[in-house]
């Protein structure tokens, strides 16, 4: 298996790459979240303003634009050319640290509803934010961590019902 990565845009457009093209990439990093793009001859900025870690989505500013970038790799392009899918028919009622990191932000209480991408936690890894989102619709049965927690990878954070 080679490394292929697709990005969709906005739900509107694809884009496929493969190793070669991301080598030729000219970014740099100016901080965290912010690069430093040459393409076609001209230069921009582009800053990650929110990250979905878990669905692979990023939200990206470009100028005075914002897009919606969700990524598949090798991995996920061969199961979708397989016609499978991760996780079919399994409800996952709980919300576990996919990477260590600092807990900024818990923005549901126990007992609220929440619909499904709804916002539970927002966790800081690599100094990037990660906002991780609700997998279905629910209420919010327990929270296992607090603002200022160090997680480790796995950790369970929050239940629902």
């Amino acid at each position: 298996m080679h490394n292929q990565l697709k990005a969709k845009v906005d739900e509107k457009y694809e884009f496929e790459f493969e190793q070669a093209d991301i080598e030729q990439l000219d970014a740099s990093p100016i901080n965290a979240n912010t690069y430093h793009v040459i393409h076609q001859n001209q230069s921009f900025h582009a800053k990650v303003i929110a990250e979905d870690f878990t669905n692979q989505t990023y939200t990206i500013r470009v100028k005075s634009n914002t897009y919606t970038v969700q990524i598949s790799n090798s991995l996920d392009l061969l199961i979708q050319e397989m016609g499978l899918t991760l996780n079919a028919g399994v409800v996952e009622n709980e919300i576990k640290a996919p990477m260590p990191g600092l807990i900024l932000d818990i923005p549901v209480a126990e007992g609220d509803e929440v619909k499904e991408g709804e916002t539970l936690i927002v966790l800081e890894a690599m100094k990037m934010e990660n906002a991780l989102s609700s997998p279905m619709d629910g209420k919010v049965k327990s929270i296992h961590v607090k603002k200022s927690d160090s997680v480790a990878k796995n950790e369970l954070l929050i239940e629902l019902e």
